[in-house]
């Protein structure tokens, strides 16, 4: 577990194992939902990242506790074509053969909780 000002991670004991690819492109997707947390809720709003080793796949959850988005929120946002890290990220998880999905709502905070397939 490593904490710093604003953001607090946690993760098994031992060695999740992925290959260097997959652990490239998640670094990638955590850095983008982190800074949409930093971009939406500030730059000291505190974050939690959460990995977890199921066995089949590895999930990654990135948490914070701002004001959550709306589903007209959500909805003008692609109206405007203003989804590029949402499309990013699910993009990015879908080349993975993974996937991304945002839970969210007023009052809620957002949660994206990244999934990927163990490749044995």
């Amino acid at each position: 577990r490593v904490q710093s000002a604003t953001v607090t991670v946690s993760a098994p004991a031992g060695p999740v194992l992925l290959p260097a690819t997959v652990v490239e492109e998640l670094l990638c997707v955590v850095r983008a939902c982190l800074d949409n947390v930093r971009r939406h809720v500030g730059d000291d709003a505190p974050a939690w990242v959460l990995l977890e080793d199921l066995g089949d796949r590895v999930v990654v959850s990135v948490r914070d506790e701002g004001p959550g988005i709306t589903d007209d929120r959500l909805a003008e946002a692609e109206a405007q074509g203003r989804l590029g890290v949402s499309q990013s990220i699910r993009g990015r998880m879908a080349d993975l053969g993974g996937t991304a999905d945002l839970l969210t709502g007023p009052g809620r905070g957002t949660e994206w909780e990244l999934s990927v397939p163990v490749r044995a």
